[in-house]
């Protein structure tokens, strides 16, 4: 067994000692989801990781504790593992995905 250590030293991994493709798939797919850092509207760092359920669907978020913003994760099909959601269909959204509600709107911004 190998460690990695966040960048951030907020999380350590185990991670299987197979071969190197693997231990840099294994890498990637954490760095993915648990190295984000900053918010992508205001630039803070105060997040944190949400998991809401409604109508029995759980869906996962990062939310950023001071400007409200959020980017939501979704689940892949094959493995279950997680994915920001970084597109729209085609096209890539502002901000690194990250979205703040505007109740005037109604709208994500």
């Amino acid at each position: 067994m190998s460690t990695y250590h966040s960048k951030n030293g907020r999380f350590s991994i185990e991670l299987e000692d197979a071969d190197q493709r693997t231990m840099f798939q294994q890498v990637a797919r954490f760095q993915e989801v648990f190295e984000e850092d900053t918010c992508g509207k205001c630039k803070g760092d105060n997040l944190r990781y949400v998991v809401r359920n409604v109508d029995d669907n759980q869906y996962y978020e990062l939310k950023c504790q001071d400007c409200l913003a959020k980017l939501a994760f979704g689940s892949m099909k094959k493995g279950g593992g997680l994915f920001p959601k970084r597109k729209d269909g085609d096209d890539w959204l502002p901000d690194r995905g990250w979205v703040r509600w505007n109740a005037k709107t109604g709208q994500n911004e």
